[in-house]
């Protein structure tokens, strides 16, 4: 995927910003320095997109980055949390700018309660530091990308999976969890076993458009939407509404001869917006941007003007959530 995003091609659209004034916590971004999966993506370039709306505060999600070279191989992801917490404190020197609110990093949680050191070894590298992701995305079709290394989507069920899960709620610590539309209902299964855990589900749960469901598009939205509204009832859980602009969602954006406008997003997607929030409610969904994963097919200036006119039907408390009170409360933000 690398030199994926085409800037040149995304300035051929421009847009006001929509509500210039309101204050937005962005979940869910990445840096990537030397990466293979992405191209650079560092703190000036975070600062060069979200200056188009008023994104106050980030929550970074690991992505593999940093690890470290050397020791015992369970704590080179902990290299990732002292590289972020370096790009949050060079961030701190310019407060005028988007700030790094909290960061989430990454462990084998199939090590069982043997992880406790790896968690403990994330928390000591940084204040930021709230919570796991483990990626358990997986899917059969050699066309749908795998992160991870899994031979199978059962990641959620696995016995010595559970028992390093176990310890996050222990620690107070949450958990992002990313997988493809078929695998939520293993999700809820775990949320249910573990109603103490506050866990977030990213990208929707990403209802997949490629390969074998290219041409099953409504059989997909019906089985996504049936197992996020089970998912939804486990009170432990939040949702991240966002990561449908990734190529493997299907819309196809990243191909067309013009980058799409803010319009035509909330026109392809709008319906997948309204049935997460109505399922989970403002106070437990809040907007994510993916950048910049989601950069290969969208501006950040026209993805945000999306959420807001998605966002306008419903109340100002209703939108405070989404933009930013319910990520504040999940990673436990500071706001002056």
């Amino acid at each position: 995927m690398n030199d994926a995003v085409r800037e040149d091609w995304l300035a051929q659209v421009a847009e006001v910003t929509i509500e210039p004034d309101r204050i937005i916590v962005d979940p869910h971004h990445h840096f990537f320095e030397a990466s293979e999966f992405f191209q650079p993506y560092d703190l000036a370039a975070l600062w060069s997109d979200t200056a188009s709306h008023r994104i106050e505060q980030t929550v970074y999600l690991q992505c593999g980055e940093h690890h470290r070279k050397d020791g015992p191989e369970a704590l080179k992801p902990v290299g990732e949390t002292d590289w972020v917490d370096s790009i949050a404190t060079e961030a701190r020197q310019d407060p005028d700018k988007t700030q790094i609110g909290a960061m989430v990093g990454t462990a084998d949680l199939r090590r069982g309660p043997a992880v406790r050191d790896v968690l403990e070894a994330h928390r000591a590298a940084s204040s930021l530091f709230r919570g796991i992701r483990q990626s358990a995305a997986w899917d059969p079709s050699d066309a749908v990308p795998q992160f991870g290394s899994f031979t199978d989507g059962f990641l959620y069920r696995n016995p010595d999976f559970r028992a390093g899960f176990a310890i996050l709620g222990e620690m107070g610590l949450s958990f992002d969890a990313w997988h493809y539309f078929h695998q939520t209902p293993y999700l809820t299964e775990l949320a249910q076993a573990f109603p103490e855990t506050t866990i977030v589900l990213d990208h929707f749960g990403t209802p997949l458009g490629v390969g074998p469901y290219a041409d099953r598009v409504e059989e997909v939205y019906s089985k996504w939407s049936a197992d996020l509204a089970g998912l939804a009832r486990c009170p432990n859980v939040s949702i991240k509404l966002g990561g449908l602009a990734m190529p493997w969602n299907g819309f196809g954006f990243e191909q067309q001869a013009l980058p799409p406008t803010s319009d035509q997003l909330v026109a392809a997607q709008r319906r997948h917006y309204q049935h997460a929030i109505e399922v989970f409610g403002p106070q437990r969904c809040m907007f994510e941007s993916n950048f910049p994963v989601d950069k290969i097919s969208v501006s950040y200036a026209v993805l945000w003007n999306a959420f807001k006119k998605i966002a306008a039907p419903y109340s100002e408390a209703e939108k405070d959530n989404l933009f930013r009170g319910t990520a504040a409360r999940v990673y436990r933000l500071n706001f002056d």
